[in-house]
């Protein structure tokens, strides 16, 4: 219920006693496990606490855990097949890398049908990083990582069981097994659906259809009390329909369907060697395959995304010095076997090196680089530097990074997301985007309270941008001008007793220059995003809170309604009784009401860029929702 920056305020506090009760927070994200109070690059963290708190809102996805975090925006990207995308601070959602225990087990997916759709049950802590970060990770985190981390097998199992009064239904598992030996393991199960909504009757569907099945088992083995080697494999199974609804047409007169079936198997390996003089290998690999086949109206494509990571770091510690330097190799490939010139294969080569360094008591700096050599548009150098001021047992500290970062070519642009790769004429003639990124975050904590303020910007040099081309085409081109995001965040926290209070705001002027036209506000990116959340707690009796959320005005393009969304509020009220080690939940969802068809037309009169037949979504459009739940620990 509550975001996540409140957990890590309050591990970040040395002052204050009530605060100092909850495990202190470490982010592995920056490739060196430290307590996140002590890094000098911004990391946001999302502890197990707040996990819990927001799981039952949205048992069967992520999005319930990044609403509060000021910057982190879940952009609605294949609405007519319920496909969401995590934005950082305006930019592009397709840049974000997510990673999973530190791997790239979802890199290469589009943006609409990953992250997002990840169950949170099983997982103990989410990491988010802000900015250009290619210095740690390469190409695909341009505009920031999130770093979703799992639960260890010496946690508790866990099941949970959802319905919603729109026709949804979510059942997840969580089984650990501590072994007595060296060998321990968990395995996660869900099953997700939700029925095709037409909440408006206008012949559309609203929600669409959706079916998914997961499953992940994880191993680890533990030589001794620092050797150990992590085994995962994740299975996905989904099929999505939207579109019109039976007996319904669009403006032209005939049906228009939209279906995709997703299939995806990941697998992944992380050792930890300790060497001589505590020096530490370690080694980093994944492989993924993800086979879709998608239906837009008549049209019909089948992909195929792969991806292979393989990475070996050095660490160490020396006088004031904390340092890694490694190397890597990355595969990523699409296969489109119908549409010639669509598909690529990107292999890339990187060496990376890391050194933080801690000046003074209270100054630490830290800097990263990276050179990757891309084999289809060239040898790329990445650095980023960060500063720490923080003196032991102040209230006080400050942090301040820049960095650069590139991005190669793939076709997942959002009106290719919202249509079909067949929209799509061959690439070709295309630049590498560069970004520039830079922020200074100051915070004070004490006395129960916690407040963080932000100041940022980012830029991008040859953003990829989708103009329409005859026959309902798209062509993807670089754009004229730069993409710029200046912005500022605030969030502060508040805890007395069982009393938890947070209020965040968000403040972004993104602007691009596109390739045919004048500057404007980048589309569908709110200007300001606020909310105000409390809540009252009793481990042993529930929690009982109120969300207060406002989405501000955006920017929309090709719209035939309206040239800007107006803002709006959005109300949840959520509560949870405790039986025991069982908890019953009840949700009411966006009590407001906010529905984009109560504003206007969703359907086009005549089809959009691509052969899109609605409009860009910028509001919810299921309305106001209810979901009960029951969640117990075995």
């Amino acid at each position: 219920m509550l975001c996540a920056a409140h957990g890590i305020a309050a591990a970040d506090a040395d002052s204050d006693e009530s605060r100092n009760e909850l495990a202190p927070v470490v982010v592995s994200s920056t490739r060196m496990p430290i307590l996140v109070e002590n890094e000098p690059l911004h990391v946001e963290a999302v502890p197990t606490e707040e996990i819990e708190e927001n799981l039952t809102e949205a048992p069967g996805n992520l999005s319930a855990l990044f609403r509060e975090l000021p910057g982190v925006y879940a952009q609605s990207s294949a609405p007519a097949l319920g496909g969401a995308s995590m934005q950082l601070r305006g930019m592009p959602d397709r840049d974000t890398l997510v990673l999973m225990d530190g791997l790239p087990l979802l890199k290469g997916e589009p943006p609409a049908f990953g992250a997002l759709q990840t169950p949170p049950l099983d997982l103990s802590q989410v990491e988010v990083i802000k900015g250009a970060a290619s210095a740690l990770y390469g190409a695909s985190a341009l505009s920031g990582v999130i770093n979703v981390v799992s639960r260890l097998p010496d946690s508790e199992s866990s099941v949970l069981a959802n319905v919603n009064s729109r026709g949804g239904r979510d059942l997840s598992a969580f089984l650990a097994q501590k072994g007595a030996g060296r060998w321990s393991g968990t395995v996660t199960a869900a099953a997700d659906s939700q029925s095709r909504e037409d909440t408006n009757g206008d012949g559309w569907a609203d929600l669409p259809y959706y079916r998914r099945y997961a499953l992940r088992p994880r191993v680890w083995w533990n030589a001794g009390q620092d050797d150990s080697l992590f085994l995962t494999a994740g299975l996905v199974n989904e099929d999505r329909s939207g579109g019109t609804v039976p007996n319904a047409t669009v403006p032209d007169g005939l049906p228009f369907p939209e279906a995709l079936h997703t299939s995806r198997l990941d697998l992944g390996a992380v050792s930890h060697w300790v060497l001589d003089n505590r020096q530490v290998l370690t080694g980093r690999y994944s492989l993924s395959s993800t086979n879709q086949d998608s239906t837009f109206g008549v049209q019909h494509v089948a992909s195929t995304l792969s991806v292979f990571y393989g990475e070996e770091a050095f660490s160490g510690t020396s006088a004031a010095h904390h340092w890694v330097f490694g190397a890597a190799f990355e595969h990523d490939g699409l296969s489109a076997p119908t549409l010639p010139g669509v598909g690529y294969g990107y292999n890339v080569p990187a060496v990376f090196a890391q050194d933080e360094y801690a000046a003074l008591p209270y100054l630490t700096f830290a800097g990263s680089a990276r050179v990757d050599v891309q084999n289809a548009y060239g040898s790329f150098f990445s650095p980023r530097l960060s500063a720490l001021l923080r003196q032991q047992g102040s209230p006080w500290s400050l942090r301040a990074s820049i960095g650069q970062g590139f991005s190669a070519p793939t076709p997942f642009v959002d009106e290719v997301e919202s249509t079909s790769l067949a929209a799509l004429l061959p690439l070709r003639a295309l630049t590498a985007e560069r970004a520039t990124t830079a922020s200074v975050d100051a915070k004070w904590a004490d006395e129960g309270w916690d407040v963080n303020v932000s100041v940022f910007t980012s830029e991008i040099r040859h953003p990829l941008e989708a103009i329409p081309a005859p026959d309902d085409k798209l062509q993807l081109i670089n754009g004229s001008g730069p993409r710029r995001a200046p912005g500022a965040e605030l969030l502060i926290g508040y805890t007395e007793g069982p009393l938890e209070a947070i209020a965040s705001w968000s403040y972004l002027n993104a602007t691009e220059t596109p390739a045919q036209g004048l500057p404007h506000d980048v589309p569908l990116v709110p200007r300001n995003t606020a909310s105000l959340d409390g809540i009252l707690e009793s481990e042993k009796r529930g929690r009982i809170g109120l969300e207060l959320e406002y989405t501000g005005r955006q920017a929309l393009e090709d719209d035939p309604y309206r040239n800007e969304a107006p803002g709006y509020f959005e109300i949840n009220a959520l509560a949870e009784i405790q039986f025991g080690e069982v908890g019953v939940f009840l949700n009411a969802l966006n009590l407001t009401d906010v529905r984009q068809t109560h504003y206007g037309p969703l359907i086009r009169p005549t089809p959009g860029p691509g052969g899109d037949p609605i409009t860009d979504v910028w509001a919810p459009l299921d309305g106001r929702t209810f979901n009960v739940g029951v969640r117990a620990e075995l």
